[in-house]
């Protein structure tokens, strides 16, 4: 019975090893993030976008994701921000994921 009862605890054991390593599998530790810079032209906090000039002048709309959410809520107009975005594997764009407002530096006057 002792031995009957040790197989017992090692197969648990064992069954539980293989559900955390499947766990750590999950999707998301195939997404991958990029930041880029970007100037805000609008937000739908109803629709949750963001709608933004790229580095290159380009305007774009973007979905935001529930992390960054609570950003969208304070962001104005002509603010730079810097945007991080999260793509799935293939590099096909999800969504924004966090978003961070750049102060911009006080210019120097000339004496």
């Amino acid at each position: 019975m002792k031995k009957f009862r040790i197989w017992v605890f090692l197969a648990s054991v064992a069954c539980f090893l293989v559900l955390a390593q499947a766990s750590k599998a999950s999707p998301q530790a195939k997404e991958k993030t990029h930041v880029m810079s970007a100037e805000v032209v609008s937000v739908d906090i109803n629709a949750k976008t963001i709608t933004f000039k790229d580095e290159k002048g380009e305007t774009k709309t973007a979905t935001v994701l529930d992390k960054a959410l609570g950003s969208l809520k304070t962001l104005k107009g002509g603010e730079n921000v810097n945007l991080t975005c999260l793509d799935t594997e293939k590099g096909e764009h999800k969504g924004i994921s966090a978003i961070k407002v750049v102060k911009k530096k006080a210019v120097e006057k000339k004496k």
